[in-house]
């Protein structure tokens, strides 16, 4: 067990925000992580501040050096863990890459996540966000995870009932409030992710850039490699690569309305996109709610609206100049704001703030 002091994190986050790790240690393996909690080195750590886990990197804006334990979770493995008649039940570890993954099992010949292709971050991270994109949501396909309590040590595996999984939301975001309530925020680092992916495969189709797709290429009755090409297609004309300019994904989540007050709203902007959801409600479209209010390319420092995509803040100044945390707070803070002012709607961060 090596662990590292005075970590530079600019390289282990999306948005290439510069800030350092006053500790830091890598889990490769559960038995890292158990060595760890028996140390001398985790009790002190414990006593000056709870555990950071960092995954992905890819949903967070650092706002400063981190002074916790950074456990950098890097837990590798790709598996089918059964075959049934009706579903592949897969699994992988906290620290593979996600695109990859989904990458793999479409090369093994078990579809079923292809609409999720290209969301950065990794397969532990993918249930924490409940990460969704083009009509499948994580735990449309979700099986069960295992996990380690931060607190007592103890491995524990959970399904999806018990991960409380919601819009972009779950239980490892939540504290707990009470000893009865059972939020995992701080407390649970997950090792390993399954998925079931069901037989036979059916295609999930509608959403209208996949629509648009569809109609430009003729084929309406694509395969799983086909959509999966569209959506990296799709994602990449749309979204900036973190690789080269850095960005946390989407950086609000969709809005939730009543019926009544997306009635009000489009009486008053009748070009504001907007779903309607299986409960009555409606989701509105957060990108077209803040480049209506005329964000698109606005900047707070080096932290920026993308140009392209207005529900996207990114680093404009690259890894030599990067932009701080608090830009990029300040900025969203003042998108918040002006949402706000004209809709009547806040607007809620999906990034975890640290």
């Amino acid at each position: 067990m090596l662990v590292e002091n005075q970590v530079a994190l600019q390289r282990y986050n999306s948005f290439g925000i510069a800030a350092r790790a006053k500790k830091l240690t890598r889990i490769r393996q559960t038995d890292d992580l158990t060595a760890l909690m028996a140390s001398e080195v985790w009790a002190q750590a414990r006593s000056e501040a709870p555990p950071f886990v960092l995954g992905g990197g890819s949903n967070l804006v650092i706002t400063g050096d981190i002074k916790a334990l950074v456990l950098k979770v890097e837990i590798a493995g790709r598996r089918l863990v059964e075959e049934t008649d009706k579903a592949w039940v897969v699994e992988g570890g906290a620290g593979e890459n996600w695109h990859d993954f989904v990458t793999w099992t479409l090369d093994q010949g078990w579809p079923g996540l292809e609409n999720l292709a290209l969301i950065p971050g990794s397969v532990g991270a993918s249930p924490v966000q409940n990460i969704g994109a083009y009509g499948v949501e994580l735990q449309d396909r979700f099986h069960s995870l295992d996990a380690v309590d931060l607190q007592t040590g103890q491995a524990f595996t959970l399904d999806a009932a018990q991960c409380g999984f919601g819009y972009r939301d779950s239980v490892f975001k939540h504290a707990p409030s009470d000893e009865r309530s059972f939020g995992l925020a701080g407390r649970a680092l997950i090792t390993r992710v399954r998925f079931l992916l069901p037989k036979p495969w059916k295609p999930v189709l509608g959403y209208m850039d996949l629509e648009r797709k569809m109609a430009e290429t003729g084929n309406h009755s694509p395969s799983a490699q086909q959509i999966f090409d569209w959506v990296v297609a799709i994602r990449r004309a749309k979204l900036p690569d973190p690789a080269f300019i850095g960005n946390a994904g989407s950086f609000f989540k969709n809005p939730t309305v009543t019926l009544e007050q997306c009635a009000d709203i489009i009486a008053r902007d009748p070009k504001v996109v907007h779903y309607p959801m299986p409960d009555g409600s409606i989701k509105l479209a957060a990108g077209w709610l803040i480049d209506a209010c005329g964000w698109k390319g606005k900047s707070v420092g080096n932290a920026a609206v993308y140009e392209k995509q207005a529900l996207v803040l990114v680093n404009k100044g690259g890894p030599e100049q990067p932009c701080t945390g608090g830009e990029v707070m300040t900025l969203a803070k003042a998108i918040q704001t002006s949402v706000y002012e004209r809709f009547g709607i806040l607007l809620e961060p999906e990034p975890v703030v640290v």
